[in-house]
C-alpha cells in the first residue's frame, strides 16, 4: 500500500473481526473499534477482501464483513 504509514495494522483490522460476538460485522461496527476514519476504513476492508484474507459482500447500501475458517 502506498502513501502514509497506516495507523492500524491489517492484523489489528482482522482481530476486530476475528473477536466479535458477531458472525459479521458491517463497516461502521469495524470502524465503531478502530482509530481510522470510515473511509479508510472501508479502503482497508475492500484490500483485505481483495487479498482473499477477510471476506465481505454488499448488503443493501452497506457491507458486512466476516472470517471463515477458509482464511486462516
Amino acid at each position: 500500500m502506498a502513501g502514509r504509514k497506516p495507523d492500524v495494522t491489517d492484523e489489528e483490522i482482522i482481530a476486530v473481526l476475528e473477536q466479535a460476538s458477531d458472525p459479521v460485522l458491517s463497516t461502521n461496527e469495524v470502524v465503531d473499534q478502530l482509530p481510522i476514519k470510515s473511509n479508510a476504513t472501508q479502503i482497508r476492508l475492500k484490500e483485505l477482501r481483495t487479498e482473499g484474507r477477510i471476506n465481505g459482500k454488499q448488503a443493501g447500501r452497506s457491507w458486512v464483513w466476516w472470517v471463515s475458517d477458509d482464511n486462516e
